[in-house]
């Protein structure tokens, strides 16, 4: 499920690219109101819900697993990670102002650089996770903690399970 939302992320921050030259060719236009709020709604939900995922589930979990030369690896990448979310965070809030004024149609820049700097890092963030973050708590943690960490995420979403 998080390499899912990983995949969902990446989608919404390559939208959130062609909005940069979509409105610097057209304008504030109905597709750029659009895509400004579907972008809103993402990014105020799901990647926050995705943040709460890991801070308040995997996380943990997984220093409850840790033991050896793990911990000291695990400590560091979470706090790292914990880290990136803030930022991204931030990152966020200030491209949504922009957004909310887009979705109203105002005439404001969606500067390039302000993009990159949510995009490129939900980038590096997600390779980490990826990389380093997901393979450590399939090694880990049990068939059964997996599950657990699982169902919280699904009721987090409003899921039911099936």
């Amino acid at each position: 499920m998080l390499s899912a939302c990983h995949g969902r992320i990446a989608a919404h921050c390559a939208s959130l690219r062609r909005l940069v030259p979509h409105l610097l060719a057209g304008g504030v236009d109905d597709e750029a109101r659009t895509a400004a709020t579907r972008l809103m709604r993402y990014f105020d939900k799901a990647a926050l819900d995705h943040h709460a995922d890991e801070e308040d589930d995997l996380f943990p979990a997984l220093i409850e697993s840790m033991a050896g030369s793990d911990a000291i690896c695990l400590r560091e990448m979470i706090a790292a990670l914990t880290a990136d979310h803030r930022a991204l965070e931030a990152c966020w809030q200030h491209l949504r102002g922009i957004l909310d004024r887009i979705a109203a149609g105002e005439g404001v820049a969606l500067v390039a650089d302000d993009v990159e700097a949510l995009a490129g890092r939900y980038e590096r963030h997600i390779e980490r996770e990826e990389r380093e973050l997901l393979p450590m708590a399939a090694r880990l943690l049990s068939d059964d903690e997996l599950a657990r960490v699982g169902r919280a995420m699904r009721q987090r979403r409003g899921i039911d399970e099936a």
